[in-house]
């Protein structure tokens, strides 16, 4: 089965088009990222076109898709989420949410080290996520001022982009430099199990955990009368 994953989680768009056999082992076999910044509806579609001509293949040979649902900005994780449904329902194949920390989190994995997972939330704090030695989510994912969560550094390798944009709230701590975005490959193996068991989509729902600016108001003005 061909699944396509995507995470527009963070300001780096990424895409990667996977083989999933029966036994839910993975073959990456093509894969694009892009710094977006605040160009996700740009350049997300772009990449999936990219990526699908690379390895040969059309829509049409797709079986699921699978989607990071954050946390993360709205704007970005919103073109996500809504390019991956579009697609899954055009085609009529299910989409699979995986959480964007859950797939940072992977990628370091290999170290044997308990890991926390941290990227940039604005206005000075940070989503985070912290995970056992065996990769398992044991707390969050939350949204906290990084100087909150320094404690729960200790002794976990420290990772994301979220952590190198504010090293000084990890003092003393083991901060990991590589792979500090969530990648799609990682969102497609985290996704796996479900593709290759046939399980049926999921809802793709944003973890935005926290009210966005924009509210409506909670009363309508009166209008005076001409």
């Amino acid at each position: 089965m061909l699944l396509l994953a995507l995470d527009s989680s963070t300001p780096r768009v990424t895409v990667a088009l996977a083989e999933v056999a029966a036994d839910a082992s993975v073959r990456v076999v093509a894969e694009h990222a892009d710094d977006a910044g605040n160009r996700h509806g740009e350049l997300l579609a772009p990449a999936i076109t990219r990526v699908l001509a690379s390895a040969g293949a059309v829509p049409t040979d797709l079986g699921a898709v699978a989607c990071g649902v954050g946390p993360g900005p709205f704007t970005g994780l919103r073109v996500g989420i809504v390019t991956a449904a579009s697609i899954a329902d055009g085609l009529g194949i299910p989409s699979y949410a995986v959480c964007s920390l859950d797939a940072l989190a992977l990628a370091h994995r290999g170290d044997g080290r308990a890991v926390l997972a941290v990227t940039d939330a604005r206005r000075k704090q940070v989503y985070w996520a912290r995970y056992d030695e065996s990769g398992e989510r044991v707390e969050g994912p939350e949204v906290s001022a990084p100087d909150e969560i320094s404690a729960l550094a200790q002794g976990n390798l420290v990772v994301g982009a979220g952590a190198l944009q504010w090293r000084d709230a990890f003092p003393e701590h083991t901060i990991d430099d590589s792979d500090p975005w969530p990648e799609a490959s990682m969102v497609a193996r985290l996704a796996a199990a479900r593709a290759a068991a046939n399980a049926p989509g999921e809802q793709l729902l944003p973890m935005y955990l926290r009210r966005p600016d924009a509210q409506p108001p909670a009363s309508l003005k009166p209008v005076t009368p001409r």
